[in-house]
């Protein structure tokens, strides 16, 4: 006969696509007649906007545009002039897993970008974007965790109280962000807006009921030319607070969220060059984690008929350690000139990648700091480096690790003597689990027209019992129980002291 197993839902989100994709997109473009013809570029500032996320049959796309700044001297002299340039782009991330339903979380970024002339009307500019694509598919999987037969089968059961981490809730929300804002009295007033970038940090998250509130602050730094050709930056730190929808949570989860731009729009208001328009629309994307438990029927026999057991494994994830790591470079760049002034400053993540060392786990990010400065001529020049940034962990062999690395907000750049010193930080947030795979009972029979052969079994069995060897089994390889066993030799139940002399009853059957 078939015995009947009681089940139980597990429910949340498999992970199955977790990478980043890079992609590389170049664009000729004219310069408009109301632009002076170019001189000299002199750097190209970008920044990207979020557009659309698909899941389709095993792969995912993202696609958005580069808002690229290209900064440039102008052939009739005076100052630095700006020429804006939008490039779509689109990337793909393959996954067998990936099916149409799953939830596509992505934050893309700018990894570098760059303008040459081709003439003084014509330039040709090239942007690589990374995106970093997660891919999650809801599910619902019927676990065993226990099996109904009635006494006089004499069916021992075997359940194991297990836990497993994982997605399981995903929530996201656009909203608007538009304020007017002041640039300070302490700096120069603006007559043309150059160029904008934003970066964001989340801070309190937490699940209140259904609702998931979070808090955080959007960065958006401004370079302007102001009165007598003077490049200058302005820092702006615009707070957010806002509630989405996370009904299948529950209070206790760890929250991940990043608020990624869909479009900026900044312009001068008024004509004093001091007040600026700041329209922004967000994306906010989380993914809430949280520990699941689940009772698991791993094992069972009966003490009267023979039988067969059918068995899955089971992936049970386990959250071994997570948080961010900072690491900070501060390096001096010899530039071949005399800087006098530092206009700007930034710096762009490139390639992230992992190698072991030992006991260690080494995450290694390609960083490019960018410069824009006026020489002690004058001269308006860019300079760039790029960096290769390690983040050790101490995390053994057999873990999983997740990560994402990001630019802190302190970035700075000093002039010092035949160069600058440039000083930055990259967090580095990682998650690191380990997945055990576990046994479950999914199909189980009796042969109730076989019973079990005791002819040749002794009464009573003395042994010896061995290290690491569990009750269960004993009692399992003689056809009766954990409790005759434990009565008979005197132990408190699931207590089996290695090289113990056990007296193992014969089981006797109930006649009926």
């Amino acid at each position: 006969m078939e015995l009947e197993l009681e089940t139980q839902p597990l429910r949340g989100y498999e992970t199955v696509l977790e990478t980043t994709v890079f992609r590389e997109e170049t664009l000729e473009s004219i310069v408009p007649d109301a632009c002076p013809d170019i001189q000299r570029i002199v750097d190209t500032e970008a920044r990207v906007e979020l557009g659309s996320r698909e899941a389709q049959e095993g792969r995912a796309e993202v696609s958005g545009t580069v808002r690229a700044s290209v900064l440039y001297l102008p052939e009739d002299g005076g100052g630095v002039r700006k020429l804006e340039i939008a490039l779509p782009f689109v990337c793909t991330a393959e996954g067998p897993g990936v099916r149409g339903g799953c939830t596509v979380t992505a934050v893309p970024r700018v990894v570098s970008a760059e303008t040459r002339s081709l003439n003084p009307r014509k330039v040709l500019t090239r942007v690589e974007v990374a995106a970093e694509v997660q891919v999650l598919a809801p599910g619902q999987r019927q676990i065993a965790c226990g099996a109904m037969s009635p006494p006089e089968l004499g069916v021992e059961q075997l359940k194991q109280e297990e836990g497993t981490y994982g997605p399981v809730c995903t929530a996201e929300k656009p909203f608007p962000f538009a304020d007017t804002l002041t640039i300070p009295a302490s700096r120069p007033a603006a007559e043309e807006l150059l160029c904008c970038r934003l970066s964001s940090e989340c801070g309190e998250a937490k699940v209140i009921g259904s609702k998931l509130i979070f808090k955080g602050t959007v960065f958006l730094r401004l370079l302007y030319r102001a009165a007598g050709d003077e490049v200058c930056t302005a820092v702006f730190e615009l707070p957010f607070s806002q509630i989405m929808e996370a009904p299948e949570a529950g209070e206790g989860c760890d929250v991940t969220i990043e608020v990624t731009p869909l479009s900026a729009d900044c312009a001068l208001a008024g004509g004093e060059g001091r007040e600026l328009r700041a329209e922004l629309e967000l994306l906010a994307q989380a993914v809430l984690r949280a520990r699941r438990p689940v009772t698991l029927l791993s094992d069972l026999y009966s003490t009267v008929y023979e039988g067969e057991t059918e068995g899955e494994i089971l992936p049970l994830e386990e959250l071994v350690e997570q948080g961010v790591r900072r690491e900070t470079v501060r390096e001096v760049v010899e530039t071949g000139v005399d800087v006098g002034t530092v206009c700007d400053v930034w710096v762009t993540v490139g390639r992230v990648s992992q190698s072991r060392e030992g006991p260690r786990l080494k995450l290694e990010a390609e960083a490019e700091a960018a410069v824009l400065c006026r020489t002690a001529e004058g001269t308006l020049e860019s300079v760039r480096r790029r960096f290769t940034v390690a983040c050790p962990l101490e995390l053994g062999e057999g873990y999983q690790c997740g990560w994402v690395c990001r630019v802190g907000q302190e970035v700075q750049a000093a002039p010092v003597s035949g160069g600058l010193e440039l000083r930055f930080p990259l967090d580095f947030r990682y998650l690191a689990k380990r997945v055990r795979q576990t046994r479950v009972i999914s199909a189980a029979r009796l042969d109730q027209e076989q019973l079990r052969d005791r002819a040749d079994q002794p009464s009573i069995v003395l042994r010896l019992s061995g290290t690491g060897e569990r009750l269960w089994d004993v009692a399992k390889a003689y056809a009766t129980t954990e409790q005759d066993i434990c009565q008979a030799n005197g132990l408190d139940e699931g207590d089996l002291p290695a090289g113990q002399l056990l007296l193992i009853p014969r089981k006797r059957r109930v006649e009926g």
